[in-house]
């Protein structure tokens, strides 16, 4: 997460997803305002994961596509453009997870 801050995401949400889904613990969900953002954002959680943990996400789409996620196992980060993010309201979708952080 402190990677996230430090490259400016905007609006950063952490959920507690333990108690509603078997898939993950935990999503990170953020916006970046350009591809270039985004990318970097990826790029540097990645970076941070690998050095700090020795764990390597695995992502899946594209920064053109306006969403990237990077799962970690047991976190996964949704990097979002604006307007996805507000298409696709995962913060709704997953109400019942527990908000455990929003840096806006």
């Amino acid at each position: 997460m402190n990677s996230l801050e430090e490259k400016k995401a905007e609006d950063i949400v952490l959920l507690d997803l333990h108690k509603v889904s078997f898939l993950t613990d935990y999503f990170i969900i953020c916006s970046g305002s350009s591809d270039r953002m985004l990318r970097s954002l990826v790029h540097a959680v990645l970076d941070e994961a690998k050095t700090k943990f020795g764990i390597v996400g695995k992502t899946e789409g594209l920064a053109s596509s306006g969403w990237i996620a990077i799962d970690m196992n047991d976190i996964i980060i949704h990097v979002f453009s604006p307007e996805l993010r507000i298409y696709y309201q995962l913060e709704d979708l997953w109400q019942n997870g527990k908000l455990v952080l929003h840096v806006k």
